[in-house]
Protein backbone atom coordinates (compact mmCIF):
# COMPACT_ATOMS: atom_id res chain seq x y z
CA UNK A 1 0.00 0.00 0.00
CA UNK A 2 0.93 3.42 -0.79
CA UNK A 3 2.00 5.68 2.12
CA UNK A 4 3.33 9.38 2.13
CA UNK A 5 3.73 11.30 5.38
CA UNK A 6 4.82 14.62 5.45
CA UNK A 7 6.55 16.36 8.33
CA UNK A 8 8.61 19.37 9.02
CA UNK A 9 5.11 21.94 9.94
CA UNK A 10 5.21 24.33 12.69
CA UNK A 11 4.66 27.65 13.94
CA UNK A 12 6.98 30.58 12.73
CA UNK A 13 6.97 34.29 13.07
CA UNK A 14 6.67 35.92 9.33
CA UNK A 15 9.89 35.99 7.70
CA UNK A 16 10.80 32.90 8.70
CA UNK A 17 11.62 29.72 6.86
CA UNK A 18 10.63 25.81 7.53
CA UNK A 19 11.75 22.74 5.01
CA UNK A 20 8.99 19.90 5.11
CA UNK A 21 9.76 17.01 4.10
CA UNK A 22 7.40 13.63 2.02
CA UNK A 23 8.61 10.73 2.78
CA UNK A 24 7.17 7.68 0.82
CA UNK A 25 6.87 4.00 0.46
CA UNK A 26 4.94 1.43 -1.62
CA UNK A 27 5.84 3.66 -4.75
CA UNK A 28 8.87 5.26 -6.46
CA UNK A 29 8.78 8.94 -6.95
CA UNK A 30 11.26 8.83 -10.32
CA UNK A 31 8.03 7.23 -11.85
CA UNK A 32 5.57 10.17 -10.97
CA UNK A 33 4.94 14.23 -10.57
CA UNK A 34 5.13 14.94 -7.04
CA UNK A 35 3.13 17.97 -6.05
CA UNK A 36 2.71 20.34 -3.30
CA UNK A 37 -0.37 21.60 -2.20
CA UNK A 38 -1.87 23.53 0.78
CA UNK A 39 -5.08 24.19 1.89
CA UNK A 40 -6.00 27.00 4.12
CA UNK A 41 -9.94 26.57 6.69
CA UNK A 42 -12.89 27.25 3.89
CA UNK A 43 -10.67 27.37 0.98
CA UNK A 44 -10.17 25.36 -1.88
CA UNK A 45 -6.65 23.00 -2.06
CA UNK A 46 -4.36 24.79 -4.46
CA UNK A 47 -1.00 23.99 -5.83
CA UNK A 48 2.43 25.16 -4.64
CA UNK A 49 5.30 23.53 -6.64
CA UNK A 50 5.55 20.37 -8.72
CA UNK A 51 8.85 18.43 -9.78
CA UNK A 52 8.85 15.56 -11.84
CA UNK A 53 11.82 13.28 -10.64
CA UNK A 54 12.70 11.94 -14.04
CA UNK A 55 12.66 15.10 -16.24
CA UNK A 56 14.57 17.26 -13.40
CA UNK A 57 11.67 20.39 -14.29
CA UNK A 58 10.11 22.09 -10.84
CA UNK A 59 7.18 24.89 -11.07
CA UNK A 60 5.83 26.62 -8.85
CA UNK A 61 2.79 28.81 -7.83
CA UNK A 62 3.14 33.04 -8.87
CA UNK A 63 2.82 33.16 -5.24
CA UNK A 64 5.72 31.20 -4.04
CA UNK A 65 8.25 32.08 -7.05
CA UNK A 66 11.47 33.38 -5.49
CA UNK A 67 10.80 31.84 -1.89
CA UNK A 68 9.72 28.40 -2.11
CA UNK A 69 11.76 25.41 -3.36
CA UNK A 70 11.19 21.75 -4.49
CA UNK A 71 13.73 19.37 -4.48
CA UNK A 72 14.20 15.56 -4.03
CA UNK A 73 16.73 13.68 -2.15
CA UNK A 74 19.55 12.02 -4.03
CA UNK A 75 18.96 8.53 -4.54
CA UNK A 76 15.62 8.62 -2.34
CA UNK A 77 12.16 8.10 -2.11
CA UNK A 78 12.35 12.08 -0.51
CA UNK A 79 10.71 15.50 -1.72
CA UNK A 80 11.71 18.44 -0.06
CA UNK A 81 9.55 21.73 -0.28
CA UNK A 82 12.17 24.70 1.34
CA UNK A 83 10.38 27.75 2.25
CA UNK A 84 11.75 31.10 3.53
CA UNK A 85 10.00 35.03 3.49
CA UNK A 86 7.36 32.93 4.87
CA UNK A 87 4.46 34.93 4.84
CA UNK A 88 0.71 35.02 7.28
CA UNK A 89 -1.39 34.19 3.70
CA UNK A 90 1.26 31.09 3.71
CA UNK A 91 -0.52 29.16 6.53
CA UNK A 92 -2.22 26.38 5.78
CA UNK A 93 -2.15 22.55 6.17
CA UNK A 94 0.64 21.22 3.43
CA UNK A 95 0.14 18.08 1.34
CA UNK A 96 2.34 16.15 -0.98
CA UNK A 97 0.93 13.52 -3.44
CA UNK A 98 1.81 11.87 -6.59
CA UNK A 99 0.15 11.70 -10.39
CA UNK A 100 1.46 10.59 -13.26
CA UNK A 101 0.86 14.42 -15.37
CA UNK A 102 2.31 17.29 -14.37
CA UNK A 103 -0.56 19.58 -13.14
CA UNK A 104 -1.78 21.68 -10.99
CA UNK A 105 -5.58 20.67 -10.39
CA UNK A 106 -5.65 18.79 -6.95
CA UNK A 107 -8.02 15.60 -8.77
CA UNK A 108 -5.87 14.57 -11.06
CA UNK A 109 -3.31 13.26 -8.15
CA UNK A 110 -3.69 9.39 -7.63
CA UNK A 111 -2.07 9.21 -3.49
CA UNK A 112 -1.91 11.74 -0.62
CA UNK A 113 -0.17 12.13 2.16
CA UNK A 114 -2.24 13.28 5.66
CA UNK A 115 -0.63 17.02 6.02
CA UNK A 116 1.84 19.03 8.12
CA UNK A 117 0.30 22.26 9.61
CA UNK A 118 2.11 25.43 8.90
CA UNK A 119 1.23 28.47 10.59
CA UNK A 120 3.14 31.75 9.95
CA UNK A 121 2.28 34.74 12.87
CA UNK A 122 2.75 38.33 11.61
Amino acid sequence: EVQLVESGGGLVQAGGSLRLSCAASGITFGDYVIGWFRQAPGKEREGVALIGITEGDTYYADSVKGRFTVSSGYGKNTVYLEMNGLKPEDTAVYYCAVGVLYSWVASEYHYWGQGTQVTVSS
